[in-house]
């Protein structure tokens, strides 16, 4: 089997964690797409001992980021569910967690140019098309990832995102009763 390099960011996104990786880095059609990332997080294996993802739900999540056509946007996020197990990806659903990260992404990965102070992302989820605009910290025109923004169920603190979600109407969501 053939392997090739792909450059990311392992970052954590609220509650959720995996890589963040540049769209112009991976195949464009999804099925070796799929393959990829099936690959990368190591899916097939309870404890996805083969890639970089954790062995449960919240660690096999994938941000790719890409710099948009959109007028409005920046950057554009696309989202990929990996199953720890099954070998399956999932590309139609988004994750609030790892769009915290997108903001600080973007900025690392040179999408978007970091301001003196506080930098604003704004972020077109490419899978339910929201656009969110995301307030990242950045001290010396670089992310800051200290702070007291604490979250519940993640040990620690660190440096807060504000998130704000414009024109949302709908999106993928559960049933909220039975």
């Amino acid at each position: 089997m053939t392997q090739t390099a792909i450059p990311y960011l392992l970052m954590r996104g609220g509650t959720s964690r995996g890589p963040y990786l540049n769209r112009a880095d991976l195949p464009e059609d999804l099925e070796t797409l799929a393959e990829v990332l099936i690959a990368i997080v190591g899916s097939g294996h309870p404890l996805n001992i083969d890639g970089i993802g954790g062995g449960a739900a919240v660690t096999t999540k994938v941000a790719m980021l890409s710099k948009s056509q959109d007028p409005w946007a920046d950057v554009d996020y696309f989202f990929a569910q990996v199953s720890v197990e099954d070998k399956l990806v999932d590309f139609k659903p988004t994750c609030g967690n790892i769009l915290t990260g997108v903001g600080p992404a973007a900025i690392e990965m040179g999408l978007v140019e970091a301001q003196e102070g506080e930098t604003q992302v704004n972020i077109l989820a490419v899978n339910t098309q929201a656009r969110v605009a995301a307030v990242i910290q950045t001290p010396g025109r670089q992310v800051s990832y200290e702070g007291g923004a604490r979250i519940d169920g993640v040990p620690g603190t660190s440096a807060p995102i504000a998130v704000q979600f414009m024109e949302t109407v709908g999106g993928v969501t559960g049933a909220f009763l039975p």
